[in-house]
């Protein structure tokens, strides 16, 4: 969901997870943005803020960003976000992650520098540095990228040692799925079949085995999901958009509560 416009009311996103625990499903996922990649003018909510709302509303789906641009983000206000919601939610948190763009102007109209290419290598990197943070390893790490200077996260008792994470992959693209692989799953984005095939067959080829590892795809009306869960999906998402509202969200949940 786009946390924009009447989805921007943390009190209405609470229901919506309450709801969506109590039918039966399985996730409730959220857009992270700053400013709006879509025409309009809306107001936009913190997705970490309306987590931690949907996670004290709920009791088993699991809940994350979908995808946090880690590239426009600090690893260690990431780092301190995730492993803070995943204690409030009893461990429940997907971290979904991206490249980000600078459609919206979420990069230039802050002074960031708009390099896809600088822009994968910070994702990359960064997946990698979040895991060691998470750990509670003493991370050294000084690249063009990123800089962690000797520091240590310190978690609760009986936290998990690392968050799962999906990355987003944009028209079936290759280079993300060889990056997802060595973690835990992966949403293709505006894929078809085939497309989602290729993505498929790439994780496999780096990892050897599917065992472990999710694939998420879009569902809605429109599509026939049935190929896609064939090829191997094992999540099906369905996308609401900006104008949305929490009314409809609420009327699209209860068709599973009615069976």
């Amino acid at each position: 969901m786009p946390l924009f416009g009447e989805l921007a009311d943390l009190v209405a996103f609470g229901d919506i997870a309450e709801a969506a625990d109590e039918a039966g499903l399985d996730g409730v996922f959220v857009w992270d943005h700053v400013l709006s990649p879509v025409e309009g003018q809306w107001a936009i909510a913190d997705p970490w803020v309306a987590l931690a709302a949907a996670a004290t509303r709920s009791r088993r789906i699991r809940l994350g960003p979908m995808v946090t641009p880690l590239p426009r983000r600090r690893l260690i206000n990431v780092s301190q976000a995730t492993l803070s919601l995943d204690q409030l939610s009893g461990g429940r948190v997907i971290l979904g992650l991206g490249l980000g763009s600078d459609r919206g102007r979420e990069l230039s109209a802050f002074g960031e520098p708009d390099n896809q290419a600088g822009r994968a290598a910070k994702l990359t990197e960064g997946a990698e540095l979040l895991s060691r943070l998470w750990s509670g390893e003493r991370v050294q790490h000084r690249s063009d990228a990123w800089v962690v200077d000797d520091v240590q996260v310190h978690r609760l008792d009986g936290q998990r040692r690392r968050i799962p994470i999906w990355f987003g992959c944009a028209h079936g693209s290759l280079a993300p799925a060889r990056r997802a692989a060595g973690y835990d799953g992966i949403y293709p984005i505006d894929t078809d079949v085939e497309g989602f095939k290729r993505v498929v067959d790439a994780v496999f080829a780096q990892r050897g085995t599917l065992d472990g590892f999710d694939f998420a795809c879009s569902a809605h009306s429109s599509i026939d999901t049935a190929p896609f869960v064939e090829a191997g999906a094992t999540w099906l998402l369905h996308a609401f958009w900006p104008g949305n509202t929490p009314d409809q969200v609420l009327r699209f949940i209860t068709r599973f509560t009615q069976g």
